[in-house]
This record gives C-alpha cells, sequence and structure tokens, in this order.
C-alpha cells in the first residue's frame, strides 16, 4: 500500500483545480481518475465563463476564476483558450426587482454589468424580438474557454508540482481511516490518504456511499445544440430566461446552445450521448423566436452530457467525514467556478480559514433545512 497527504477522486476540472491548488501549496497529492482529464461532463461543457450570480460567494469566484482563465499561462503554462464576448441575459417583467438587487452586489464586487431597458436592447441588436422582456444585463468580461485546455492544464500543472497522477482506474472503493480513507482502485492499488477530496461529478454521491454518508444528489441528461450562423446575422452570447435557453458563438462559424431548465434523474453510466432532433428543433423554435433571422442558420449537431445537480442547484462543498471532503452537486454551472474555488476547497481540505460564504455549502445544510436560493424562478441553473 502507498500513501499521499491528499488523494483527489476525480480529474474533471473541479478535481484539477483542488489538486493544483494544493500542490501549489507544497502539498503531497495523489489524483485519481477513472479515464482522463476531462474525459466525463467536463469534456462536454459549453464551458461559459460568467460571474452573473445571485449568491455574492460564487459571483466572486467566477469573477476570480475568469481572471485566471484569462492569464492562464501565467499559471499553467498554458492557454484556456478564453475567448471574452460579453454576455446579455433577457429577463421577463416579473424578474425586474430581483435583477436590479442583483446588480447592486455585482457592483460591489467589481463585476462589470450594465443594465438596459427593452427598447435599448432593440437599438444594440434591431434582429432581436423583445416579446415577454422587462430587463436584460450586460456583462462586459464574461465569454468561454476550452474545457479540455483548462483541465488539462490544472492537471499536467498540478503532476508538474509534485502530484502523482493516475488515470484509467477508477477508485471503486473506500475504507475509512481516523482521518481520511484508503482508495482501492480498479487495479487492486491501495493508497492511504490523510485527506480525501471527492470530485467525482454524478459518481460523488455512489462513493460517498461507501462511507456510510447519503447525499442528496442526482444526475440530469442535458443536451447542447450546434449550429452554424449560415448566413445569418449573428446574435450576441445571450442567456434567455424568459425563453429558457443559453447560446454562445463557437469560433465564427458556429454557435452552440442549450436549456436552462431542469431534466429526469438518469443513470450516469447509461444515458444516451447523442443529441436527438426534437431536442435540436426545440432549441432552435427558441432562439429563432428571440431572433427570427436565425431561421437560416443550419444544424450541425451536438451532444448530451450530465449535470450532478442538489437539491436547490447550489453546490456541495464540505466535510462529510473526518477528513473526507466533497466538492460537487455543482448543477451545470460548475466549470466557470472551478479554476478559482480550488483554492478555497485547499483551504478547507488544510484546515486554514475559509471564506465564510463557502460555509453556506455544507452538505449538511439539506438535513438543517437551509437549502439556498438559486438563480430566477426555475431557472435555477444561473446559480
Amino acid at each position: 500500500m502507498t500513501s499521499s497527504e491528499v488523494g483527489v477522486v476525480g480529474a474533471g476540472v473541479h478535481g484539477a483545480a483542488a489538486a493544483f491548488h494544493l500542490a501549489s501549496r507544497g502539498i503531497d497529492v495523489t489524483i485519481l481518475e477513472r479515464e482522463r482529464p476531462a474525459s466525463g461532463p467536463t469534456g462536454r461543457s459549453s464551458a461559459i465563463c460568467r460571474a452573473y450570480y445571485t449568491n455574492p460567494f460564487l459571483a466572486a469566484v467566477a469573477r476570480d476564476s475568469i481572471a485566471m482563465m484569462a492569464a492562464f499561462e501565467e499559471h499553467t503554462g498554458r492557454s484556456a483558450e478564453f475567448r471574452r464576448t460579453g454576455l446579455l441575459f433577457l429577463h421577463p417583467p416579473e424578474d425586474v426587482e430581483q435583477v436590479r438587487s442583483s446588480i447592486g452586489m455585482l457592483e460591489e464586487l467589481g463585476i462589470e454589468t450594465e443594465v438596459l431597458d427593452p427598447e435599448t436592447v432593440v437599438e444594440r441588436y434591431p434582429t432581436i424580438d423583445i416579446d415577454g422582456i422587462g430587463i436584460a444585463v450586460w456583462e462586459r468580461d464574461a465569454g468561454y474557454a476550452d474545457p479540455h485546455a483548462v483541465t488539462s492544464g490544472l492537471f499536467d500543472r498540478a503532476v508538474a508540482l509534485g502530484a502523482l497522477g493516475r488515470q484509467d482506474d477508477p477508485v471503486v472503493d473506500l475504507e475509512p481511516r481516523s482521518s481520511g480513507a484508503t482508495l482501492v482502485t480498479r487495479s487492486g492499488e491501495r493508497i492511504g490518504c490523510e485527506r480525501v477530496v471527492l470530485a467525482a461529478g454524478p459518481w460523488t454521491g455512489p462513493l460517498a456511499r461507501q462511507l456510510g454518508v447519503e447525499l442528496p444528489l442526482h444526475a440530469e441528461r442535458h443536451v447542447v445544440a450546434t449550429f452554424r450562423w449560415a448566413g445569418a446575422e449573428p446574435c450576441p452570447a445571450h442567456g434567455d430566461i424568459a425563453g429558457g435557453y443559453y447560446l454562445r458563438p463557437e469560433g465564427t462559424e458556429q454557435f452552440l446552445m442549450g436549456p436552462l431548465h431542469e431534466e429526469p434523474p438518469v443513470d450516469p453510466d447509461a444515458f444516451d450521448t447523442s443529441i436527438r432532433a426534437d431536442e435540436v428543433e426545440r432549441l432552435a423554435s427558441r432562439v429563432t423566436a428571440r431572433f427570427p433571422d436565425l431561421h437560416r442558420a443550419t444544424s450541425s449537431g451536438g451532444w448530451a452530457s450530465l449535470y450532478d445537480v442538489s437539491p436547490d442547484w447550489q453546490p456541495v462543498i464540505g466535510e462529510i467525514a473526518p477528513g473526507v471532503f466533497v466538492d460537487a452537486g455543482t448543477s451545470g454551472h460548475g466549470f466557470k467556478l472551478a479554476p478559482m474555488l480550488g483554492a478555497h476547497v485547499a483551504d478547507l481540505v488544510l484546515g486554514q480559514p475559509v471564506d465564510e460564504g463557502l460555509r453556506a455549502f455544507d452538505p449538511s445544510r439539506f438535513e438543517r433545512g437551509e437549502a439556498l436560493a438559486a438563480g430566477y424562478r426555475e431557472n435555477r441553473i444561473l446559480g
């Protein structure tokens, strides 16, 4: 049996980020990944980067993560392929009061936003149909990145700093210790860890169950559809809260989009990874209702991925057994948080002072009846 100060289970973007920040502090880290970095939901993320949150801690973490991705080479020696596009959020009239409250909080955090009335939106984007829109917000520094580049950059830099990266050998058992756990892999390797971070996305719940901990998490299948502009007037990257979808460019020739609503639970080991024609059509009908000129756009495919979802659609982060910590349940908005959330997770794991905002995401909140608010009405993915 080998040993490690900290074992990180999962090399999606959250596990890779936690390992990066731990290794940056000289901690002996072992990263255990069932396949390869970003081979799970991270690699299928739409990878939108925005700080437009209703929760101040998440907004600040997203702000810092965007800054890190914009300067990713300084941290990892790699590019995150971050592209700053800005992001327009379109809200129905019933959101006006909450939007104005959230904007005040974001301004205090130094997140640059601009509130737009419907008439101003039309002036800026003449091809838009503003039916059902009561208020809009423009976030200047938002954009998107390459999820594989970000995850691999964090993972490889952690290894360069001394972490041990083990791939294609999933953890199949956790044996509790007085602190931490012994991680048993499919190949039979046993690694005794003083502390453990479970960052395995949709597979986090089953791993925690081996320690007698029941986390209220489930997996949902969510689709991403891709389209070519095909002569249509390009529209801005936007989240249509009234219409229930988001859209961002993909390079210069294409755009991608996905839904903002929740979906039925699925088995993370047995779900359809392709996108169906009816799912493409449903998204196309939503965006063409908002930007009619996009009737000229042509479908170019898409895919389906997984969200690991908590009951309140907010992350689940905290200690679940002595020396065992969880970072999961990010409910579809985890990529944009991960690069700098990993620093907060490292603080937690090492027993250092943590931001008080992080404590609200402790897994025990559900037992205490302290679920968090998230997003706008049913569009809780906005966080």
